[in-house]
């Protein structure tokens, strides 16, 4: 059998420069789930530097109340964990959430309102900023869209106002924006706020697949997300559960680049619990075996050009 060199498919999708971004810790309910999710400000610094020195250019920052786990956009949280990854001699691009803040759980299908006192926490989009602005990450999210999960009566809660005030905010900051997107419709969205003058070129986008009741994560449905993108946009794709690591090599074959994390995923493989920096470095593998050359957090700097706040 002789192999035939097509030039045309030097041109392919498949990015032969990626880099990968770690989700460390996450606001989902994994406690007790996982022995060693990360929670205090030192674990979750602690884990962004383990990933970091195992390949992942960028560390996504969720942070978490220190006695019980359970999800904070608290900035002190924030400011420690920050400050930690600075000081520490391991270089990593840092991509804090700016997710927290937009929660909705309605008291019940019957009676709605009031509205869950344990569950709800509403804010104004300068409040949910307040960490970015007292941080200064290079990178920070934007969900663009509002929601339901696989949750009864939980509703992520991101209006268009919420959304072009945020946008207008991190603009101003000179924070790049991560803008996260959960379905077909938060693309429409995403032109809009381009259009509109409010996000800065190059473009960042992570294609959030798999998420009930967002976009499924087969390849179908990525490509067509894909196809809509904004042209010249830098993107990354993952998926949750299982297909998070199959899925490092779907994100580089439709031409983007990688998540992987606890945030998405808590196993190595069946039974097997992970670590951030052991999905780290199984997503090197898979990287590295499909002759894709891994970037990092200089390289990435330049590719976004983000500013270095400190």
């Amino acid at each position: 059998m002789h192999l035939v060199y097509i030039p045309e498919l030097e041109d392919s999708a498949l990015n032969f420069n990626a880099f990968i971004t770690c989700a460390v810790t996450g606001s989902g309910n994994s406690i007790g789930k996982h022995p060693d999710i990360p929670i205090t400000p030192e674990q979750i610094a602690n884990a962004a530097i383990d990933a970091a020195k195992a390949g992942a250019a960028i560390a996504h920052i969720h942070v978490r109340d220190p006695e019980t786990g359970a999800p904070s956009r608290k900035p002190e949280y924030f400011a420690e964990v920050v400050d930690r990854i600075r000081d520490s001699d391991t270089d990593v691009v840092i991509n804090t959430t700016a997710g927290m803040g937009g929660d909705l759980v309605f008291g019940s299908s019957e009676n709605p309102l009031p509205l869950d006192p344990g569950g709800t926490d509403m804010a104004g989009p300068l409040e949910r900023l307040a960490h970015v602005e007292q941080c200064l990450p290079e990178i920070c999210t934007l969900d663009c869209g509002t929601m339901n999960f696989a949750e009864s009566d939980y509703v992520m809660t991101n209006t268009p106002g919420m959304l072009r005030t945020m946008a207008r905010k991190v603009q101003d900051l000179g924070v790049r924006p991560e803008l996260e997107v959960f379905d077909t419709g938060h693309l429409v969205f995403v032109k809009e706020l381009i259009h509109e003058g409010l996000i800065d070129d190059p473009v960042m986008i992570q294609l959030c697949m798999g998420i009930p009741y967002g976009a499924p994560d087969d390849p179908t449905t990525l490509m067509s997300m894909v196809h809509a993108l904004p042209e010249g946009s830098v993107f990354s794709a993952f998926s949750i559960g299982r297909n998070e690591l199959p899925y490092v090599a779907m994100a580089v074959l439709a031409g983007g680049n990688v998540r992987v994390g606890l945030e998405d995923n808590l196993y190595l493989s069946r039974g097997v619990f992970a670590t951030n920096a052991q999905l780290v470095e199984r997503a090197v593998t898979i990287l590295s075996a499909m002759g894709v050359s891994i970037m990092g957090p200089e390289a990435v700097r330049e590719k976004l050009k983000l500013n270095k706040h400190a």
